[in-house]
């Protein structure tokens, strides 16, 4: 894939395409993101998620709903702070102490004393990647389940419509 490739994917500036490129590919490579299929629905979902490539941090209002992080058992936010500390970052805005711990346990890297380093490279890209494989999203990618994929990758279908036409441009690229 070259740089323009992955910029016309995901909707990024080429510096950023340019920038994420090798991180992407050895993340796609490393969770079986494999196949054109994979990783068109892949490079839509993250194209989307971060802005392009560019919101590797969750930007912090606060507003209203990232009040509701503070606190919010299902998350594992048990300490206060911890809604700000453990905000979304890296291209699937990872989010909440106990999915930092999952990720950081899983990539060998202690995201929960260095929460930082998941809006870094390569931890945003292979955190992506985890997250991507983890929740069984390859397999829906093959069977072209994209709503699908978008509810588990989000918990609902906010941004639906960029998502959808990311993906047809990411299909339409990688063909």
């Amino acid at each position: 894939m070259t740089p323009q490739q992955l910029a016309r994917a995901t909707g990024a500036r080429i510096d950023r395409a340019t920038e994420h490129l090798p991180h992407l590919e050895a993340t796609m490579q490393e969770f079986g993101i494999d196949t054109p299929a994979r990783q068109a629905a892949f490079l839509a979902q993250i194209g989307h998620e971060s802005g392009g490539l560019h919101w590797l941090v969750e930007i912090w209002g606060p507003t209203a709903a990232q009040r509701r992080y503070e606190l919010r058992q299902d998350l594992g936010n048990n300490q206060p702070g911890d809604g700000l500390r453990f905000r979304g970052r890296g291209l699937i805005q990872i989010t909440g102490r106990d999915n930092y711990r999952q990720v950081g346990e899983a990539l060998g890297v202690d995201l929960l004393a260095n929460p930082e380093l998941l809006g870094t490279s390569p931890h945003a890209e292979r955190s992506a990647g985890w997250y991507w494989k983890s929740r069984g999203l390859n397999e829906l990618a093959d069977d072209g389940r994209f709503e699908l994929i978008t509810r588990r990758i989000n918990g609902g279908l906010n941004g639906y419509v960029d998502r959808m036409a990311k993906w047809e441009t990411a299909k339409a690229v990688l063909a």
